[in-house]
């Protein structure tokens, strides 16, 4: 609205503002901080304890789901190199061939 040609009692008159110097200060954080700057920055808010939590215990089973899956894969990879191996056994085995 200030950008817009308003002065900045008609500003806080449209929206409600009843002290102007409250306005002056937003405006001022505004222009220097962008929206980070009109954010509330008062003590730990619970969400964002909350956030906290939720992004560590996701980092933890990533971790975990990491771990298995390379547990996981060197499972599979000595099944089917001991497969390998087993069928080679059975190929050059002569008391596999029927006669």
């Amino acid at each position: 609205m200030r950008l817009q040609g308003m002065t900045k009692q008609k500003v806080a008159e449209v929206l409600g503002i009843e002290d102007l110097g409250r306005l002056k200060v937003w405006m001022s954080r505004y222009k220097k901080m962008g929206e980070y700057g009109l954010m509330d920055h008062r003590g730990r808010r619970r969400e964002y304890v909350d956030e906290d939590r939720y992004v560590r215990r996701l980092e933890m089973e990533n971790a975990v789901l990491k771990k298995w899956l390379a547990i996981t894969k060197a499972e599979v990879y000595q099944r089917s190199i001991g497969s390998s191996k087993s069928l080679d056994n059975v190929i050059a085995s002569p008391s596999s061939v029927k006669k």
